[in-house]
């Protein structure tokens, strides 16, 4: 359901009011179709029971209005911080605590497990605390020396 003739808007109650060939579909919301590997393409519009209601390619198709409203709410539901620098960790064996610099300032978290820790694509790694918060690891290749030698230890 390729689609880019639709009416995106913000009601009085903050929710996306969608309208497609006349018919409208209050409280949709954006997903992304791959949100580490393609951000920017592949994002279904679902309406309030998860039905699909439309499709979008690439986000670059869109109006700037389209394009802002869904961008800004995709920010408000995806919560993912990069990790640019392991400081340190507690301990090799888990659970244990990582103190960790990211995109969005210097936090801490506990791995639970070695299994928390996921490979996905060439060189990227999503890591879950213990509270269900992913942490990207976008390049593990540019990671400096010392992270890259603590996230040895559990790969």
């Amino acid at each position: 359901m390729t689609t880019t003739n639709f009416t995106l808007v913000r009601n009085p109650f903050g929710r996306l009011v969608l309208t497609r060939d006349g018919v409208v579909h209050e409280g949709v919301v954006p997903v992304r179709a791959f949100p580490i590997q393609a951000p920017d393409d592949g994002i279904a519009l679902v309406n309030t029971d998860g039905a699909e209601v439309a499709w979008i390619e690439r986000l670059s198709d869109l109006a700037e209005d389209t394009r802002s409203l869904i961008a800004e709410e995709l920010g408000g539901r995806e919560f993912m911080p990069e990790i640019a620098r392991i400081e340190a960790v507690t301990s090799f064996a888990t659970p244990c605590t990582w103190n960790v610099a990211t995109d969005r300032g210097p936090t801490s978290f506990v791995l639970r497990g070695e299994e928390d820790i996921r490979r996905i694509g060439q060189g990227s790694l999503l890591i879950t605390d213990s509270h269900g918060i992913h942490f990207l690891v976008r390049d593990l290749p540019g990671l400096d020396k010392h992270s890259r030698k603590i996230l040895d230890r559990f790969l």
